[in-house]
Order: C-alpha cells, then structure tokens, then sequence
C-alpha cells in the first residue's frame, strides 16, 4: 500500500500540474496568428472592453477597461478594472504582460497570479491602433477591445467572422456594457 501511495501521489500532483499549465498556458488558438509588425508603443494606454466570454475572473463586471503601459525592464504593466454590478464594487487587477518571442510579434503572455501565465494573443488590429481582437491560449477565451466604448460595425464584423473562422461560438459573445 506505501508503494501505491508513493508512486500515486507525485503521478496525481504531476497530472494536476500539467492540466493546470495547459489550462493556463501562453500559447495561441489554433489556427489564429498573431499580428505580425506590431508597434507595442502604439498599444499601450486605455481600452474599452466591448466583448468576452463570460469566465470567473469577470463574472458580473460591466465597464470594463484594460490600462497597458511599459515597464522599465520592458514587460507591459496591465491593470484592468471593472464593476461588479451584482456586489455593486468596483475591481481591479494589476499584472505583467511579457512577449512570448519578438516584440513586433503581439503574442504575450499574462500573469495576475504569478508564476501561472495565460496566452494573451493580438490577432487582429486596425492600422490605428483603435480596435483590437485578442486571442487566448484555446476558444474559451476572446476579447474585443476599442479605445472608445463602442466599435464601428464594420469592424465588428471582421473581428467577428474571424473569430467563427477560428472556431469561436460568438453566439455565447458577453457585450459590455459602459454606463458609468
């Protein structure tokens, strides 16, 4: 029996370990590219959260934003904050973007909890830097950003044709709401 649990234990925490990477690993969804000559300068500042997918670290938040700037040591300073409008309190939450390769590559990877990273992919931008689709590591994870609070129809439709290109269900899409 000792040499069960000798050899089940590290075979369990080994397998929680790799779906807990996995689950929150920096990679890209399947078939999406990250855009290519991207200008991390012009991508910094205030972004509106126009869509996402409904998941725990934003359950029940509406006016969204994402503030990126630039750290002296060159990773990305992110701060996104919202309101929960069922507990009626504002949340923040402050982390660290890095680039997984190449700065003129928008794939990064993200961390709020530190040492976890999750794929935080720019797959779509306008050539203004005012609308951007971004990426997670698999289709449970999608973001449309804009630096107003709302985006052109147009660009709604690119971002979303792409994404059910890329196998997203846009259907499930949360709209956010900017009221405050």
């Amino acid at each position: 029996m000792k040499t069960l649990q000798k050899i089940a234990v590290p075979v369990t925490l080994g397998l929680l370990g790799l779906v807990v990477y996995n689950s929150c690993s920096p990679g890209i969804t399947k078939g999406a590219v990250a855009v290519n000559n991207f200008d991390a300068k012009k991508y910094l500042g205030r972004w509106y959260e126009i869509a996402r997918f409904d998941y725990r670290f934003e359950k029940h938040m509406d006016n969204v934003t994402a503030e990126y700037s630039e750290n002296s040591n060159g990773s990305i300073s992110v701060r996104n904050k919202g309101y929960d409008y069922v507990k009626k309190e504002w949340k923040e939450s402050i982390g660290e973007a890095r680039f997984v390769k190449d700065k003129t590559e928008a794939r990064l990877k993200v961390s709020f909890f530190k040492p976890i990273w999750a794929g935080y992919n720019v797959i779509d931008i306008d050539e203004d830097y005012q609308y951007a689709l971004i990426a997670g590591s698999s289709v449970k994870y999608l973001w449309i950003l804009s630096r107003t609070t709302s985006i052109p129809e147009s660009i709604r439709q690119r971002f979303l044709e792409k994404a059910k290109r890329l196998g997203y269900n846009t259907d499930e899409l949360i709209w956010v709401r900017h009221n405050q």
